[in-house]
């Protein structure tokens, strides 16, 4: 038991540091990553695809630092009014820098679909919050190749970008090589072993979800937020 409560302290002290970071992650799926680095073994790598201003990257980091892991931050901080560049970047190594975690987060700048073929360390942990289209996704999805079996991979905005539902349904629903295990939000959790018919059955389960999801995105971009309200969304952003 107080073993428990110091980890809900911990993580709440992470979260406050996470927190005021811009970004897009919640609460929730903050504390499904922490609990993902939170089951690895000292001497652990974690990888992390899509590190934007470092919102993610400072719950792995601190994690990690308790587990006696590391953390690999990929991100090619691409130029344009989307993605921020090189101040994204510069925002990033400061939010790192001011998190004390300069010693277990290290980063990596470029491509992840060009720096996956050539990649050859062993990863224990992948966490996937790249580009969402439905072609750089599934190619992120091979970076479990360094993946032991049964290891975990998250991956943000499953369920709330068509690219990544449509790999999603792909590679997981239709794969044989990732099992559907549970989400927070938009950010799924998925393990590499082999699914059953009832795993799959669980990943169609969620389609519904999604679809609502794409429904308040399009009422959102209509500026017809009294009817997404009547779905349940009461915020001006995108579901997550």
């Amino acid at each position: 038991m107080v073993s428990h409560v110091r980890e809900e302290a911990d993580f709440d002290a992470a979260w406050r540091r996470a927190e005021p970071v811009p970004g897009w992650l919640t609460q929730a799926q903050g504390r499904a990553l922490w609990d993902a680095v939170g089951r690895l073994g000292p001497g652990a790598l974690v990888v992390e695809i899509g590190s934007h201003q470092g919102r993610s990257t400072i719950i792995l980091g601190l994690a990690a630092r308790a587990r006696g892991a590391r953390v690999i931050a990929v991100d090619a901080f691409v130029d344009g009014k989307l993605f921020g560049g090189s101040p994204t970047r510069q925002r990033f190594e400061a939010n790192i820098a001011a998190a004390g975690l300069d010693d277990v987060v290290e980063l990596v700048v470029g491509y992840s679909t060009k720096l996956r073929p050539t990649w050859d360390r062993p990863i224990d942990l992948l966490y996937v919050d790249g580009k969402h289209d439905y072609w750089t996704y599934t190619d992120d999805l091979l970076w479990s190749r360094h993946l032991p079996a049964d290891a975990e991979i998250l991956v943000h905005d499953c369920y709330s970008s068509i690219g990544v539902t449509l790999g999603t349904i792909a590679k997981i629903l239709f794969g044989s090589r990732y099992t559907y295990v549970d989400r927070a939000g938009s950010l799924a959790r998925f393990a590499l072993r082999r699914p059953t018919t009832k795993d799959r059955l669980r990943v169609l389960r969620e389609l519904p979800w999604f679809a609502r999801n794409v429904v308040i995105k399009v009422l959102l971009r209509l500026r017809l937020r009294p009817v997404a309200r009547v779905l349940g969304h009461d915020e001006p952003y995108d579901p997550y």
